[in-house]
């Protein structure tokens, strides 16, 4: 996938973005990174409201998109 998704997030809820881009589950973890040497962000928001997550893996506001996949 290489457009962002977006997606309601709670304010002070501790999230897991995916790194490794195999996710079942993308934007966020399911695991399937386990061989590959990455690892999920883990990251909250202080506001609850929708956010633009990014599912490229390009992004230098993980893990917001910031357009990178254009």
């Amino acid at each position: 996938m290489n457009k962002p998704v977006k997606v309601k997030l709670e304010a002070g809820k501790n999230y897991a973005w995916c790194t490794c881009g195999l996710s079942k589950k993308l934007p966020f973890c399911d695991g399937r990174h386990s061989d590959t040497g990455k690892f999920p962000l883990i990251f909250s928001v202080d506001e609850t409201k929708e956010y633009w997550l990014c599912t490229c893996q390009r992004t230098a506001k993980s893990p917001f998109c910031d357009g990178s996949h254009k």
